[in-house]
């Protein structure tokens, strides 16, 4: 995922089908510098992980 469309999705207050190795989450906030994003699993919220943009996907 590219990091605009990250923080497009971090900022919005819809809800956006975006995964994480095939288990839906929710992106926190988007690390400009390192190209990441905090997340979180929609099952786990209080499991935070730091992961590379790249690894995420939208559908």
């Amino acid at each position: 995922m590219n990091k605009k469309r990250a923080k497009d999705i971090a900022s919005s207050p819809v809800m956006a089908n975006v995964t994480y190795n095939g288990s839906q989450i929710y992106i926190e906030s988007v690390n400009e510098n390192n190209d990441s994003a905090s997340i979180h699993f929609l099952d786990q919220s209080k499991n935070r992980q730091q992961v590379p943009l790249s690894s995420l996907k939208e559908h």
